[in-house]
């Protein structure tokens, strides 16, 4: 412009300096939001990735996960190899040998579902007063030393009456289990955990199937024994061990574990992630207690979506899909073999609905995709008349609606964690009542003499699976009223209101 001196090149050149300097530390700036993004691992979208974790808190969890999961999941593991090796066995020869023509296999479920009932609500409330790491091998041990009697039976009563014990000894695993998960994990890691210590299940189902049709190829005559008779030994031998090891490596509660591979830091963590997290530690037990538990709504709705799940298909003995392939004139080794791919099937969903509810923190909605592939699978065999492939699709989808099962469980973990007796009496009536029901309900809708078809069986599992997906929405919108309660106690400069039990958060009113 007119009147204004032009720069010299001296003042030009440090100008576009000037000017490289501030695109140059801008792009630099850009590049290490690129590299600090390129950090978060691809395992943060599969797995628990908290950025903010300290080097101490992930090789904490690491131990619990190598520890505390790997115990559990081996201890579900040979708790339904136990459960499921009575439906191979049957299949298998024990039928044939014991005379069990009639609805005999029902009436061993049944007691062995009346002692797993019996059993349920006591052993947690020794739970509160006694060591995990003793109470839990303990009844391991039990029902390890009569499954091996169970080679011995000579009749259909001798089965009955061992499994009334082994039930019995088993029904304290699963409440416990997933309670003492429930003190040890947050639930932003909580989901993942329990579904895969419950996938040991379908691994066991998996497992028990081979194992039976290697048992009858091998050992089938041996020593005067008859395979499924092979079975039960075999069962015992590989769950001995697991039992002993139980004492040593199950680390109890954060306020009293002694685990070996905890340092004094670890178990400061422990108790301080549970009380961020809102997890209440163990207190006195008291009638005070059991008055708040059944004041709130949580202790009726989560047993109401437990039993359903529980008596929503046949029992544990009673295999339509083994049963099916039984009637079709299938060989023993292949009638073993096959319903594994369904207990597969059971295994990735379980694993894969857990990292997906964890992630997104949305239960209920994982939870009803479970609900959906199971209710399509029981409605096309309710009509039966489909194209083969369609039937066999379905028997292989059955056990889609298992994952359901743990997510429920973890669910209940969440929604109960401000207490930790109601967690774990809430736990308890859960599984008790659920198996409560299964103790007559399958004798109704899955005799085995309606084996293959089950008619009666498969339309009631269809209307279940509708009522299944009822109760969910039910506590979905409880809990979700009581979360916006909440917030709007803190929003208001107050504690937290307890919309449930009318009271606020006190240890006064709240605590027995």
């Amino acid at each position: 412009m007119p009147g204004q001196r032009a720069p010299t090149p001296k003042e030009v050149e440090v100008s576009e300096s000037g000017l490289d300097a501030r695109d140059s530390s801008q792009h630099e700036a850009e590049e290490e939001v690129v590299v600090e993004k390129q950090k978060v691992p691809w395992w943060s979208y599969i797995w628990d990735y908290e950025p903010g974790r300290t080097r101490e808190e992930r090789v904490f969890i690491q131990k619990l996960d190598v520890f505390l999961v790997t115990m559990l999941s081996l201890g579900y593991f040979i708790k339904n190899l136990d459960q499921t090796n009575i439906s191979n066995a049957f299949v298998s020869g024990m039928k044939e040998d014991l005379r069990m023509d009639g609805n005999e296999i029902n009436i061993v479920d049944t007691a062995w579902t009346v002692g797993y009932v019996i059993g349920q609500i006591p052993s947690q409330i020794v739970l509160t007063k006694v060591r995990p790491s003793v109470w839990v091998p303990a009844c391991e041990l039990l029902w390890t030393v009569l499954t091996f009697c169970l080679a011995a039976a000579k009749t259909s009563n001798h089965v009955i009456a061992i499994r009334f014990f082994v039930g019995l000894a088993e029904s304290i695993f699963y409440p416990a289990a997933h309670t003492i998960l429930g003190s040890w994990y947050k639930p932003s890691e909580l989901g993942k955990r329990a579904c895969i210590f419950h996938a040991s299940s379908a691994a066991a189902s998996m497992f028990s199937g081979y194992l039976q049709a290697g048992v009858y190829r091998g050992l089938n005559g041996v020593n005067g024994l008859a395979g499924w008779q092979w079975l039960f030994i075999m069962d015992g031998v590989i769950s001995l061990p697991i039992c002993v090891a139980g004492f040593f490596i199950l680390p109890d509660l954060p306020e009293n574990t002694r685990a070996f591979y905890l340092s004094e830091s670890d178990r400061e963590m422990a108790r301080t992630r549970m009380e961020k997290a809102g997890r209440a530690p163990r207190t006195k037990l008291g009638r005070s207690t059991f008055k708040r538990i059944f004041k709130r709504w949580h202790v009726y709705l989560l047993t109401i979506l437990y039993v359903i799940f529980i008596i929503i298909g046949p029992s544990g003995s009673v295999n339509p899909f083994a049963l099916w392939l039984k009637a079709k004139g299938e060989p023993v080794e292949r009638i073993n073999i096959i319903p594994t791919a369904s207990s597969a099937i059971q295994l990735v969903l379980t694993v894969l609905f857990a990292i997906i509810s964890d992630a997104i923190r949305r239960r209920a909605s994982i939870m009803s995709i479970s609900t959906f592939l199971g209710g399509f699978s029981a409605l096309m065999l309710a009509i039966w008349t489909v194209p083969d492939g369609l039937k066999w699709f379905s028997f292989l989808l059955q056990r889609a609606s298992v994952p359901y099962g743990p997510l429920s469980m973890s669910w209940a973990n969440e929604i109960c964690g401000a207490d930790a007796e109601e967690r774990a009496i809430v736990i308890g009536v859960m599984n008790s009542m659920g198996y409560a029901f299964n103790a007559w309900v399958p004798i109704l809708t899955y005799p085995q003499v309606d084996a293959p078809r089950f008619r009666t069986g498969f339309i009631y599992s269809t209307v279940m699976f509708g009522a299944q997906a009822a109760i969910t929405a039910a506590v979905a919108f409880m809990h979700k009223r009581d979360q916006q309660r909440s917030r709007l106690g803190e929003a208001g400069g107050g504690e937290p209101e307890r919309a449930d039990a009318g009271v606020t958060v006190s240890s006064s009113l709240d605590r027995p």
